[in-house]
C-alpha cells in the first residue's frame, strides 16, 4: 500500500509538467526554404517604405511540400538588393500542412531563413490518428521537430481501437 501510495504521488508530482510541454514530429523529412514561395490571395497591398506585402482574403502559400492557408498574411522582406523573403506572418483562422501533418491556430510566424515556425492561439495538431491542443506550437521544419506548449490537452489511444 505504501509502495501504491508513493507512486501515485509522483505520478501527481510528475503531471503537471507533461501537461505544459509536449514533443511532437511534423512533416518526417527536412523541408527545403531555398524554394519559390507561391502566393495567392483575393488581394495584395504593399508598403513603399518598408517594402513589405500583405495579402488579403483566402491566402494560400505554398513552399515545397510547406502549405499555409489564413485569412491575411504579411510577407517581410530583407534589406539590400537581393530583397529575400525573411518572415511571413499569417493571422487569421491559419492553416499549416506538411505531408499528412497539419496544425491550427490563430496566427503563425514563419521564419524562413530558420526553417521554423511559431503558431499561437488556440492551437491543435492533427497527426493520423493522434490530436494534441495547446496555447503554443514550435517546429523546426530542418528537423521535423515540434513542442506544443501551455496547457495540452491530448487522447492516447492503444493500438487496436
Amino acid at each position: 500500500m505504501r509502495t501504491f501510495l508513493l507512486a501515485l504521488f509522483l505520478t501527481c508530482l510528475a503531471a503537471p509538467l507533461a501537461w505544459a510541454q509536449t514533443a511532437i514530429g511534423f512533416g518526417g523529412v527536412a523541408h527545403d526554404a531555398s524554394q519559390q514561395i507561391e502566393v495567392t490571395s483575393d488581394s495584395l497591398r504593399v508598403d513603399q517604405t518598408s517594402g513589405n506585402a500583405v495579402f488579403i482574403g483566402d491566402v494560400i502559400i505554398i513552399q515545397g511540400d510547406l502549405r499555409m492557408a489564413a485569412g491575411e498574411v504579411t510577407v517581410i522582406y530583407g534589406t539590400g538588393d537581393t530583397q529575400e523573403v525573411q518572415q511571413v506572418l499569417a493571422m487569421g483562422g491559419v492553416l499549416l500542412t506538411r505531408g499528412d501533418d497539419a496544425a491550427e491556430g490563430e496566427q503563425a510566424e514563419y521564419s524562413v531563413a530558420d526553417g521554423t515556425v511559431i503558431m499561437s492561439g488556440n492551437v491543435l495538431v492533427t497527426q493520423g490518428r493522434t490530436t494534441i491542443a495547446g496555447d503554443r506550437l514550435n517546429i523546426d521544419l530542418t528537423t521535423g521537430n515540434g513542442t506544443v506548449e501551455g496547457r495540452v490537452r491530448t487522447i492516447l489511444q492503444p493500438d487496436g481501437q
